[in-house]
């Protein structure tokens, strides 16, 4: 076996053992995890067969910006795992089906349109040949119209993930930036005037009153000295006697 040939099975084994991971991981932070060695393990099998372009684009685009944005919108989503397994092995049977005639279908496929192609078989090309060129003119030529639909696709996925972190929630504090821009002075702090009755005023509406109860429920509740905030009194206090005249 030749080294090629022993570093696609390796390769191979650990792309699909991590597929494999990624839909039956329990916890979604590890699939993606899984997700993004299985595309690190792809690109190992571009490298082999001399498509470098298609590896680092793999790399660049699916590992460093995609997979990026999964991870935050899984840990920023804040999923209920428990809620998620809930009807795992109810729907387990018709998964396994559809996933078997997935896999049937590819294979038809595949070995139609690769059966009897030996290596020998590909042109050969001339040494200043370059494959991201190539790749790019059949891009923008004849494959343009799913070029932009597949970017648009990937837009309106990053739309809606940012959409979705960006809603409020209840058990966590929202700050707006153009409502703190746009506070005035004014709306910092409102002064409100409200009467005071001092603790000697309490005491003689107390005793005009004949209210010894009220008169210690409310002197209890006061400072020793100061004023007391708030309206106390029911009623405005008795005036006090004038000078040299009866009480």
């Amino acid at each position: 076996m030749d080294p090629q040939t022993l570093f696609f099975w390796i390769f191979a084994s650990i792309t699909v053992l991590a597929a494999f991971m990624v839909i039956t991981s329990r916890n979604p932070v590890h699939s993606a995890l899984y997700l993004v060695l299985t595309f690190f393990s792809c690109a190992g099998i571009w490298l082999l067969l001399k498509s470098e372009f298609l590896a680092i684009t793999l790399v660049l685009v699916y590992v460093g910006a995609v997979m990026v944005l999964f991870l935050f919108v899984v840990m920023m989503l804040d999923v209920n795992i428990d809620k998620l397994r809930q009807g795992f092995w109810k729907n387990f049977a018709v998964a396994g089906v559809v996933g078997m005639v997935i896999l049937i279908e590819l294979s038809l496929v595949l070995f139609h349109s690769f059966k009897g192609v030996r290596e020998t078989d590909a042109p050969a090309l001339p040494a200043n040949y370059s494959n991201t060129k190539a790749l790019g003119a059949l891009i923008y030529t004849e494959y343009v119209l799913a070029f932009e639909v597949a970017a648009v696709i990937l837009l309106v996925g990053m739309v809606a993930a940012i959409a979705l972190t960006l809603r409020r929630r209840k058990d966590s504090k929202y700050f707006n930036p153009s409502e703190a821009v746009r506070t005035k002075a004014k709306d910092r702090l409102r002064i409100v005037k409200m009467p005071s009755t001092s603790a000697r005023a309490v005491a003689a509406q107390a005793a005009n009153t004949g209210g010894a109860d009220s008169l210690d429920t409310q002197t209890s509740n006061a400072p020793a000295a100061g004023i007391v905030p708030g309206a106390v009194a029911t009623r405005p206090p008795a005036p006090a006697p004038k000078a040299g005249g009866a009480a």
